[in-house]
């Protein structure tokens, strides 16, 4: 079989970072997986390049070897090997021997197949090598919570293809926010690790607060008589009601700051933004003729 570039089948440079080869191979295997392409034989086939070009670019020693002995890169020790016992037989036995081109004699003791055993052995092509063992591929799911629900450390149950998962989410998480479990993924190949599980999380704002970051923002409701003459109004919070005290003479549109009252910080324990109260004053309705006097009275003063 002809020399596979697995650069090429990443779509990288060979001067590519390990997070580089990463980033590409995850991007492939979702386009090309069997899930994705039922009964798609080139995408199969794609998928399983991609898994072989992987197993060798994401394995430093390996990516090392094709480096610099390119199709014959599994055989690099052998090579080695055989330039040795050219160089004893030169300098220690009856003469020199001629090996001729090594690389030739190399190849030919395996068959001149180089990466073509080893590809076939990908696809159970007879090769009498092991299997390769491939990572699995990542998954994607997505889980809808309330907002109410992250005010507090949760644990829930998923189901992913059909597997039963308990995870804990910690207080704080944010809408878009995306958490990996570890070996949650698609088995792997021949006894290779499995891949990782990514959840993004949707929220829906089941409150009253307008949520800014970590900080919480709340309209709140005041008479007239409150916002002249002062008073105690209970407010809302994520903890449960609190009582707050209105200063006399306190405008429609007055915002105050409740320190600490907010939304919790993600991962951070005991940790929270602050509660923006503003005030907005409701004018009396449906007054007696008494009032509507006393009200003419006092702007007479």
């Amino acid at each position: 079989m002809e020399f596979i570039d697995y650069y090429k089948v990443l779509g990288v440079d060979k001067t590519a970072k390990e997070e580089d080869i990463k980033k590409a191979y995850r991007k492939l295997a979702r386009k090309f997986h069997p899930d994705v392409n039922p009964n798609n034989t080139e995408a199969h086939k794609r998928f399983q390049e991609i898994n072989e070009a992987n197993e060798v670019l994401s394995d430093p020693e390996k990516r090392k070897k094709y480096d610099k002995y390119g199709k014959d890169w599994q055989h690099g020790e052998a090579y080695e090997q055989a330039r040795k016992q050219q160089q004893q037989s030169y300098n220690f036995g009856g003469g020199y021997r001629n090996y001729g081109d090594s690389t030739a004699d190399f190849e030919g003791s395996f068959g001149g197949g180089g990466f073509s055993d080893f590809f076939n052995s990908m696809f159970g092509g007879g090769s009498s090598r092991a299997k390769a063992r491939f990572r699995g591929s990542d998954l994607q799911s997505s889980l809808t919570l309330p907002l109410t629900e992250t005010f507090t450390t949760e644990k829930k149950t998923i189901t992913i293809n059909g597997k039963h998962i308990r995870i804990t989410i910690p207080a704080g998480i944010e809408d878009g926010q995306q958490i990996k479990l570890t070996g949650h993924g698609e088995p792997g190949n021949n006894g290779g690790p499995a891949g990782d599980l990514y959840i993004t999380f949707h929220i829906v704002n089941n409150t009253e607060f307008k949520k800014m970051g970590n900080d919480l923002f709340l309209t709140q409701e005041i008479d007239l008589y409150t916002a002249v003459l002062g008073g105690t109004i209970m407010v809302n919070t994520i903890s449960g009601k609190i009582k707050v005290t209105v200063k006399p003479e306190t405008q429609n549109n007055t915002k105050i700051r409740l320190k600490g009252k907010g939304a919790p910080v993600y991962k951070k324990e005991g940790q929270f933004g602050d509660l923006y109260i503003t005030y907005s004053v409701k004018l009396p309705q449906n007054l007696t003729e008494k009032q509507k006097s006393l009200f003419t009275e006092l702007s007479k003063l």
